[in-house]
């Protein structure tokens, strides 16, 4: 139920191309959000992509502390908030999740903006 399984990430080159060049895009700071709904059948609702620009946070360390974090706030509420309403639906989406913020955030306040950025997700992708 909380896992995170590598079916879940996003890794398929051509399918990153599409999302970025054909995909819509919202903010809900401190992340940019980029999705899009697709046709291929998949084994699960959703895949994510998680990224921290190397621009902002030149350690490296900072980096994988924020994804970790990103990633930790997606594994514990996707079930109840995205997948409860893309699963009735039968919709498949993919989508990134970019941090924008300019300083390192704790993660109760990650937490919580995962939480507005997958219903706000959950309700574009209803329509």
């Amino acid at each position: 139920m909380y896992s995170f399984t590598k079916e879940e990430r996003l890794c398929n080159k051509r399918l990153i191309y599409e999302l970025f060049h054909n995909g819509s895009s919202f903010l809900c700071y401190p992340f940019k959000v980029s999705w899009m709904a697709v046709s291929q059948p998949q084994d699960f609702p959703a895949q994510v992509l998680f990224s921290v620009p190397k621009k902002r946070f030149k350690s490296a360390v900072d980096r994988n502390l924020l994804k970790r974090r990103m990633r930790e706030a997606y594994r514990l509420n996707k079930q109840q908030y995205l997948y409860s309403a893309l699963k009735p639906l039968d919709k498949r989406i993919i989508f990134s999740v970019g941090y924008i913020g300019k300083e390192i955030n704790d993660s109760d306040l990650i937490h919580k903006k995962m939480l507005k950025l997958l219903t706000g997700l959950a309700e574009l992708s209803a329509k």
